[in-house]
């Protein structure tokens, strides 16, 4: 009877063990990576680093080559960008792919919304962003455009001041980024960037 229960738990054990494998899917090496952006990659914006799950797996490969080439994150003003630098410089080519990989296969709810801005407002602004970016900012992989839906509000928000205050995109090596600080010369305030990141929350 003893024998028999303690197989039971260690059954038990085994498959809780299994669930939580699949809840989590990180690879071996790559637990770093959630410890700032958090179980299945959905974000923590108490440090600021923004959800990844949802993002497709070219854009994802882009952005940590130019962390590691210092295409971005090298402005003394992008501190997220100069924190991410140091964490992509040691790795090779190969390895920025495989975790580029591993984050397009991971899955995690789309954050709630958390702005108090005029989705209305824009609206306006967004309808030169669609051009590139898609009409419900689906994306478009041909222009080197990911799609906006799934980011977290406060991300978007940043991201927009960035590239308005030439934090982002102001690099000559930066081809998509200076192409995106050009498209968004309608941005010109916070305000602007928290309108425009409150309506494309709402996209589907």
């Amino acid at each position: 009877m003893l024998v028999k229960s303690f197989l039971v738990l260690l059954t038990l054990a085994a498959m809780s063990q299994l669930a939580v494998a699949e809840e989590t899917p990180t690879p071996e090496g790559l637990e770093y990576c959630t410890v700032c952006h958090g179980s299945q990659l959905k974000g923590n914006a108490n440090i600021g680093a923004p959800r990844l799950s949802g993002l497709p797996q070219w854009y994802i490969e882009r952005q940590l080559l130019n962390f590691k080439q210092g295409i971005r994150g090298a402005h003394s003003d992008d501190d997220r960008g100069m924190e991410m630098r140091p964490m992509v410089s040691g790795l090779s080519v190969d390895e920025l792919k495989a975790i580029a990989a591993w984050v397009a296969k991971t899955e995690s709810d789309k954050p709630e919304a958390t702005l108090t801005a005029d989705s209305s407002a824009g609206k306006a602004l967004y309808q030169s962003c669609a051009a590139c970016h898609g009409a419900q900012g689906e994306g478009n992989k041909a222009i080197g455009a990911p799609s906006l839906t799934g980011l977290n509000d406060w991300y978007l928000v940043t991201q927009l001041n960035h590239f308005r205050l030439n934090v982002r995109g102001a690099q000559s090596a930066d081809t998509y980024g200076q192409q995106m600080k050009a498209a968004s010369v309608m941005v010109t305030s916070e305000q602007d960037a928290a309108n425009l990141a409150a309506y494309i929350t709402q996209l589907n």
